[in-house]
């Protein structure tokens, strides 16, 4: 496995992991990928038992495809470029949509060797969008063009790894609730009959 934003080899699978949680969740996913190119979809289906979970990926790595089949905003592709927060977003979002998944994961940005419309060399941008909104990350990464693109494979995953994670603590948290109010409801029904 290769090294993620901070050249360290994370321990496990990241995409095993987020396959794990998405299937004990019974939700689904989708990628839009850019400049990995593919391997963020090789990561995920890769795992075993993945068919449950992975509904599908677009590989938009001409821009005006971004527009045509993920449906990014041709104004907002002309006004910023492709490597732009709000592009990685919406790269997300429109997976999501497009592919029918509970959740998207995107990626975008310049793995070189040269800088792209005046954006650097390693300026990764990756979105996740599920139930709860569509949250950026963005990577400022080191190395060469291999590395750019495993690590922003890794930390996409970590992010939506993240996202699963605080979905899970608002569920809890919401199932907690409602114990507490059933729990009322109970004992002030038995107060009510005393």
């Amino acid at each position: 496995m290769e090294s993620d934003a901070n050249g360290e080899r994370p321990v496990g699978s990241p995409a095993a992991g987020v396959v794990h949680s998405l299937s004990q969740r019974h939700e689904t996913l989708a990628t839009v990928e850019s400049l990995t190119g593919g391997l963020l979809s090789a990561a995920i289906v890769e795992i075993a038992g993945v068919s449950g979970v992975y509904r599908g990926g677009l590989v938009v790595y001409a821009t005006e495809l971004k527009a045509e089949l993920a449906g990014v905003p041709s104004e907002l592709l002309a006004e910023r470029g492709p490597v732009d927060p709000d592009v990685a977003a919406a790269l997300a979002e429109g997976g999501r949509r497009r592919c029918g998944a509970d959740w998207g994961l995107a990626t975008t940005g310049v793995a070189g060797p040269e800088p792209q419309d005046g954006k650097p060399v390693g300026l990764v941008y990756v979105a996740a969008a599920g139930p709860g909104g569509t949250t950026v990350r963005q990577l400022d990464l080191d190395g060469g063009r291999d590395h750019v693109r495993s690590a922003a494979v890794i930390e996409a995953l970590r992010l939506l790894a993240e996202r699963i994670h605080d979905a899970d603590a608002a569920d809890e948290a919401a199932n907690d609730g409602s114990a507490r109010r059933d729990a009322g409801d109970t004992a002030e029904a038995g107060a009510g009959q005393r």
